[in-house]
């Protein structure tokens, strides 16, 4: 059972930059301020390439957005130095991270590569586009996705391993056990007051996952 934490959080919040600066009184070294580019370099080039995996932020009237996105067929598209195509797979129709970027164009993408502790950080703006050919260019098992991510890239630049080797994020060694965690069955039962069955649930989903990958 989790316990409520007994530190107290009534303290005052920092609220202005200078407050803030003069915490962390040190300038960043260069090389945290010469690895921003505006454009993609070869570097940055190979770091995309072999990124299965990026996380999609996103914000909205509504509030801020972040979403999973995964592609072991390519996860995007390099269409020129200042921009890449993402295809929106099959998900959970909810559309979220869309429906912002059809208000707000503002986007942040985080890449993660399999065994690197470098991660690619991206800025930048985009748009959607539903052109039936450029759609179909991004078929995998003859399904195409409903719509592709266009991003036009405002600054690129990689971020140190610090954080993924604090995690140990790579080490089997840390790997969950799965039978620790809940279920989606089981959370959606215990959410929806037991209208979804955690049983059947878990039981289809890797069936309808399957036939709904692409």
């Amino acid at each position: 059972m989790w316990q409520k934490s007994e530190m107290s959080l009534d303290t005052p919040s920092i609220s202005t930059i200078a407050e803030l600066e003069q915490i962390y009184n040190v300038k960043p070294a260069i090389a945290s301020t010469a690895k921003v580019a505006s454009r993609l370099t070869p570097q940055y080039r190979q770091l995309i390439s072999a990124s299965p995996f990026l996380v999609l932020a996103t914000a909205g009237p509504e509030g801020l957005d972040c979403s999973p996105r995964g592609d072991a067929h390519g996860l995007v598209r390099i269409h020129d130095d200042e921009t890449l195509i993402i295809p929106d797979r099959r998900g959970n129709n909810r559309i979220d991270s869309l429906r912002n970027i059809v208000r707000d164009p503002r986007v942040a993408l985080l890449f993660l590569i399999p065994g690197s502790g470098t991660t690619l950080r991206l800025n930048g703006k985009a748009r959607i586009a539903a052109n039936s050919a450029l759609l179909e260019s991004f078929s995998v098992e003859g399904k195409a996705p409903r719509s592709v991510i266009i991003v036009d890239i405002g600054e690129i630049y990689f971020q140190c391993a610090r954080a993924v080797i604090r995690a140990r994020l790579w080490d089997q060694n840390r790997h969950v056990n799965q039978s620790d965690l809940p279920t989606p069955g089981e959370i959606l039962e215990h959410l929806s007051q037991a209208e979804i069955n955690a049983k059947n649930y878990d039981n289809e989903w890797p069936l309808r996952a399957a036939k709904s990958m692409w």
